[in-house]
C-alpha cells in the first residue's frame, strides 16, 4: 500500500481573509505570515470582530479606546502591506456564537471571496491558556461555521443574496492560529522587522513593554525549533484545515 503524503497548503492564493477577535490578535500570531503573503502578491483583508474597547493598560477613556485601537490596527496592517481593514463592532469580551456573528462573517467572506481564511483556533489550549481567550475561541468557531456551511450555501442567510447580491463562495483552506495541533509552519525570519513594526503600532496595548521583541521572538524561535527549522530561524505555526 502506498503511503499518502500529507496535504500541503496552496503555494499562492489571490486573496486571503484574516478574521480575528481584537485589534493586535493578527499581529501577535500572524503578521509575519501575512507579510510573506502580501510580498508574494496576495491581496489580504483584515476583518476584526470587535474594536478592542475592553483592552488597554492606562486611563484612556473607554469611549476613546475603540477608535484608538482601530487607528492602531490600520497602522499595523499598513506595516505588512494590508490596506483593507474592516471592523464588525461586536462587543469586546462578550462574544457569543450567535447567528448574527455568523452572518456578519459570512457577509465579509462573500464580499472578499478569499481562497484562504486565517482565524483563531476554536479549541482550548490547556498548556498555553493565554492563547485561549474566550473571544478568540468564539471567533474561530464562528468563522469555521461561516466558512462551512454558511458562506458556500446560497440558502443560508438568504438576505445576503436576495437583498445584498452576495453570491455564495467556497473557501478552500482555513489556517487556525494558536492551535494545540499545529501542523504547518511559516518561516518569517526575513520579514520579522515588519511584524515587529506592526506590533509596535499597538501602542495602547504594548507601549509599556520594553521586552516586546524578545518576548515575541522567543515564541517564534521555539516554534521554528519545534518544526525542525535551522537554528536562528523564526516561525509562526498554524493548523491548516482543507474544506473540499
Amino acid at each position: 500500500m502506498t503511503a499518502t503524503l500529507p496535504r500541503r497548503p496552496a503555494e499562492h492564493v489571490e486573496r486571503a481573509l484574516c478574521v480575528l477577535a481584537h485589534p493586535d490578535d493578527v499581529d501577535f500570531g500572524s503578521a509575519g505570515t501575512v507579510a510573506t503573503w502580501t510580498s508574494a502578491g496576495t491581496e489580504v483583508t483584515y476583518c476584526i470582530v470587535t474594536d478592542g474597547d475592553a483592552g488597554g493598560f492606562d486611563d484612556t477613556p473607554r469611549d476613546r479606546m475603540g477608535p484608538l485601537r482601530q487607528e492602531e490596527q490600520r497602522a499595523a496592517a499598513a506595516a505588512v502591506g494590508v490596506t483593507d481593514v474592516r471592523f464588525l463592532g461586536h462587543p469586546d469580551g462578550r462574544l457569543e456564537p450567535t447567528l448574527d456573528l455568523r452572518r456578519d462573517i459570512s457577509r465579509v467572506i462573500r464580499q472578499v471571496r478569499p481562497q484562504r481564511v486565517l482565524t483563531s483556533s476554536p479549541e482550548r489550549w490547556f498548556e498555553r491558556i493565554g492563547a485561549s481567550h474566550p473571544d478568540h475561541m468564539i471567533v474561530g468557531e464562528s468563522t469555521l461555521r461561516a466558512v462551512y456551511p454558511d458562506a458556500r450555501n446560497p440558502f443560508a442567510f438568504p438576505e445576503l443574496l436576495g437583498e445584498e447580491g452576495l453570491e455564495a463562495w467556497t473557501v478552500s483552506e482555513v489556517w487556525l492560529g494558536a492551535s494545540p495541533r499545529t501542523d504547518h509552519a511559516v518561516d518569517v525570519t526575513d520579514v520579522v522587522e515588519l511584524k515587529f513594526a506592526a506590533l509596535k503600532a499597538h501602542v495602547s496595548q504594548v507601549g509599556h513593554r520594553d521586552d516586546l521583541e524578545q518576548f515575541v521572538g522567543g515564541w517564534m524561535r521555539q516554534t521554528a525549533r519545534t518544526f525542525g527549522l535551522p537554528e536562528g530561524r523564526l516561525a509562526e505555526a498554524f493548523h491548516v484545515v482543507f474544506t473540499d
